[in-house]
């Protein structure tokens, strides 16, 4: 080989071995940020769980961080098995969609088809109507259901309905219930063992358990900042609880269509209108790829995340079992870590630690109560992100104060005016109080500042075509 050829065989070598090695010092740099961020706020008291990062399809970060349960005596470890609350609906959406596309069912059936026990109401209502929570059905009486037998009485009971079925969106969980009732009379199987066979199993989740009781092992238990644990069971059945390894299968399955096709995905996974939810929580499609995949769950002070950004091959997974409600603010930290952009660290929320005193403040109330705050205790607490006002602002919007919602919104909008997320939060309140004109313009603003906010774009061609 003459000396040239062999100079330049070695520039190139050298070249590939300078790339690679600044490729892994980015990703270690990514990975101590990432552990410094979710360390720092377990030291705050902020994060007691199980964390999964995967970018470009490969699982960058791991890790269980805290305790199993209120006594802080065994530290988690990747083998533990959490609730992960509404994210659970998704295996009974699912598992609709496979009976489906087996022709066992129609969606356009009445649920009355299969279970003729319920009054006449049932005929009204529509399977899709179950999957997009337009049945009109009246919520669970947690207080008085203690079981599935309970529940389906207290249905038997119900005389009518909260509305006509497909003229409104309420999201309640007896649309979950009648679908695994629903599910157990088509195969004749216990939902239990329909979700074990035909969805744990394909998927490859071996460890996961569906409603686990106290004797199984590996269960991490829920308590609140008091320190007192929660009940493991629930009234009605079908919760699944899984480790982060399954949840990430579970995750891959979806977006891999590898329980189900991509227009039965597409149905679950995009919902019917502006602000609802779907089977599969949230996302969007483009013809038969998933762009994007979000679904959070709550139970009790079990709380998960889940957000795929399918074209990153990006999966950020968060599980915890001591309630804190910032799992959204951990996820757009964690985005900025992954993105190489600034990010912000988790502080204590205002809205957790005065939630007492919040919730006898009007919107006006709140906003001096919080600039005073921010100038005295800085340090401990979180202003330097637009999530203390939005969780506030959100905490108005479920209970329909809509003037206060605006409000606070608003004035979040003078604080991040560069934020496309708090100008989509002004927007969605102004959407549910009903002024469409004022929703419309901060869609806009939030979609011109973050033209990657597909929801806008879909809402705003909605709005667009009405008015």
């Amino acid at each position: 080989m003459n000396t040239f050829k062999k100079s330049a065989i070695n520039i190139l070598v050298i070249s590939l071995l300078i790339l690679l090695t600044q490729k892994s010092n980015a990703q270690t740099s990514k990975t101590a940020q990432l552990d410094s961020l979710l360390h720092q706020a377990n030291h705050l008291g902020l994060f007691n769980g199980n964390v999964l990062i995967a970018e470009n399809y490969q699982v960058i970060y791991k890790d269980a961080i805290g305790f199993t349960d209120a006594a802080g005596k065994t530290s988690l470890t990747e083998h533990y098995r959490f609730h992960i609350g509404s994210i659970a609906k998704e295996f009974n959406a699912v598992g609709i969609m496979i009976l489906k596309e087996q022709g066992k069912l129609a969606l356009e059936d009445p649920v009355s088809k299969y279970l003729p026990e319920l009054p006449a109401w049932a005929s009204k209502i529509h399977i899709l109507n179950l999957l997009q929570y337009t049945s009109g059905i009246p919520d669970v009486k947690w207080k008085l259901v203690k079981s599935n037998a309970d529940n389906m009485e207290e249905l038997r009971k119900t005389t009518q309905l909260d509305f006509e079925p497909g003229s409104q969106y309420a999201y309640n969980n007896n649309n979950i219930f009648l679908q695994r009732r629903i599910i157990e009379k088509i195969t004749g199987l216990s939902f239990t063992a329909f979700t074990a066979e035909y969805l744990l199993k394909p998927a490859g989740m071996s460890t996961a358990i569906v409603d686990p009781l106290a004797a199984d092992k590996l269960i991490a238990r829920a308590y609140n900042n008091d320190h007192a644990e929660d009940e493991l069971t629930y009234p009605i059945n079908g919760w699944v609880a899984v480790t982060l390894d399954d949840f990430y299968k579970w995750a891959n399955a979806i977006t891999n269509f590898k329980l189900i096709s991509p227009a039965s995905t597409k149905q679950i996974l995009e919902a019917a209108g502006p602000n609802q939810q779907a089977g599969l929580g949230g996302g969007m499609m483009d013809g038969n790829r998933i762009i994007s995949h979000q679904h959070d769950g709550t139970a009790r002070n079990y709380q998960a995340l889940l957000v795929s950004t399918v074209a990153k091959g990006r999966t950020v997974i968060l599980m915890t079992n001591n309630q804190q409600n910032n799992l959204y603010a951990f996820n757009a930290s964690i985005q900025a870590i992954l993105d190489g952009t600034p990010y912000t660290r988790i502080k204590k929320s205002v809205s957790v630690g005065f939630a007492a005193q919040l919730e006898k403040m009007n919107g006006p109330e709140v906003i001096t109560f919080y600039e005073k705050m921010k100038k005295e205790h800085n340090d401990e607490y979180s202003f330097d992100a637009e999530a203390t006002l939005n969780e506030i602002g959100y905490n108005f919007l479920r209970q329909n104060k809509f003037t206060d919602a605006i409000l606070v919104f608003e004035h979040n909008t003078q604080l991040f005016p560069e934020s496309g997320n708090v100008f989509d939060s002004l927007a969605e309140a102004y959407y549910k109080q009903g002024d469409k004109v004022k929703a419309l313009l901060n869609y806009k603003k939030s979609f011109a500042l973050n033209p990657d906010n597909e929801d806008a774009k879909k809402i705003i061609s909605i709005l667009g075509k009405n008015m």
